[in-house]
């Protein structure tokens, strides 16, 4: 009996009107910042009900930049969740601030916001939490308290564009947001970001920014304050971007099938935490299907299970380490037992299959592999 195909963690949809637009693109001969990055900055902002939104090369870049907005740097505090990817840490370290940690919820991820006012202190400049798909952090208690302590928020929505908070989308409302286009995104741009900012004047900074710090003079000469990077998206991405963003919905809705097929059929021995499961129209997208594996009563490790399942043609992923006991996060005086949950989900996390390219099958073949190499693990210590 012939292997199924392999199974990809994630896959990008590029159709073939979206591959003969790039070529477009590249025979008109401008293919840096242009035409396209312009119409997918319209685009953005039409869909962030109207707030200004600048793309650059990464969600890192944007992560940056928006702290650079801000004006964080030395002496700062910034306060964000050990549960997320290293980009969060990475950016607060390189503006030379200091990042400090609080714990997550288990099952949503979001950073607990009940521990964040303890840690605001004479430092503390921002909050930067990360949302998680299918729970995004309460939007009304983090804003509130940003507003009573006079403080910014950056939002990580690297893994959520297109949720909603009470039929509001992310990045229509808040402070700054950030977006992800890496090709394991919602949708894609190959590389690429955006920032959602409050007015033209916070656009235009970071438009500067993202340009090497250059300011034009009167005379038309140049002018750097502020050692900016190189983060302008080219056009070829922009409008790779733009076709991705109207083919939005419908990569939602595919997901949103993926996912509710997996709440009816995902089902091991022991029990693996699954993420909360979603109302009929909660108004959550979905980027990644991460569970929690019962190690404690399992016959087997975290990698020999997903070795197992690669064996298999099933690949996953580990969705995240975490922040606090990297070793990076360690200089900051943190160690083992500082953020219980956010530790127990490093340990064991696993992050299954899920993009717009997948079929209910494939749902099915992941969820009955994942059951049967526990059971095998189970019945060879049992007789064993």
């Amino acid at each position: 009996m012939a292997k199924p195909a392999p199974l990809k963690f994630a896959n990008p949809l590029l159709d073939e009107a979206t591959i003969a637009a790039v070529g477009d693109v590249l025979r008109s001969g401008h293919i840096t910042s242009g035409v396209w990055v312009e119409r997918f900055e319209a685009a953005l902002s039409a869909f962030c009900g109207g707030r200004p939104v600048r793309v650059l090369t990464s969600a890192t870049a944007a992560v940056e930049v928006a702290l650079q907005l801000t004006g964080i740097g030395p002496g700062d505090e910034v306060i964000t969740c050990g549960q997320s990817f290293f980009t969060v840490l990475n950016m607060i370290v390189k503006q030379h601030a200091t990042p400090v940690f609080v714990d997550c919820d288990l099952v949503t991820r979001n950073i607990d916001l009940t521990r964040v006012a303890a840690r605001i202190g004479p430092r503390t400049r921002a909050i930067m939490p990360t949302h998680w798909p299918g729970s995004l952090v309460d939007m009304d208690a983090l804003h509130e308290l940003a507003r009573h302590h006079e403080l910014r928020v950056i939002e990580d929505a690297a893994l959520v564009i297109g949720s909603r908070w009470h039929d509001r989308p992310v990045g229509a409302f808040g402070d700054l947001v950030t977006f992800s286009f890496h090709p394991n995104k919602n949708i894609t741009s190959i590389e690429g970001g955006a920032i959602v900012c409050n007015d033209d004047d916070e656009a235009r900074r970071i438009e500067v920014l993202r340009f090497h710090g250059i300011e034009r003079q009167a005379d038309g000469t140049r002018d750097v304050a502020f050692p900016g990077g190189k983060f302008n998206l080219p056009d070829v991405n922009a409008r790779i971007g733009l076709a991705q963003l109207e083919r939005l919905p419908a990569f939602l809705a595919q997901r949103r099938r993926l996912v509710d097929r997996y709440f009816d059929r995902f089902a091991t021995e022991p029990a693996c935490i699954l993420p909360p499961r979603p109302d009929d129209d909660d108004g959550q997208s979905w980027n990644m299907f991460c569970v929690l594996l019962p190690l404690d009563r399992m016959r087997m490790s975290r990698k020999a299970f997903r070795d197992a399942l690669a064996e298999r043609g099933i690949a996953t992923g580990i969705s995240y380490e975490a922040l606090h006991l990297s070793t990076l996060g360690r200089r900051f005086g943190y160690h083992r037992g500082d953020l219980p949950n956010t530790e127990r989900i490093a340990d064991s996390t696993v992050t299954l299959p899920l993009h717009a390219g997948m079929t209910t099958d494939d749902v099915d073949r992941v969820c009955a592999t994942c059951a049967d190499v526990m059971a095998l693990a189970r019945n060879a210590a049992e007789t064993g």
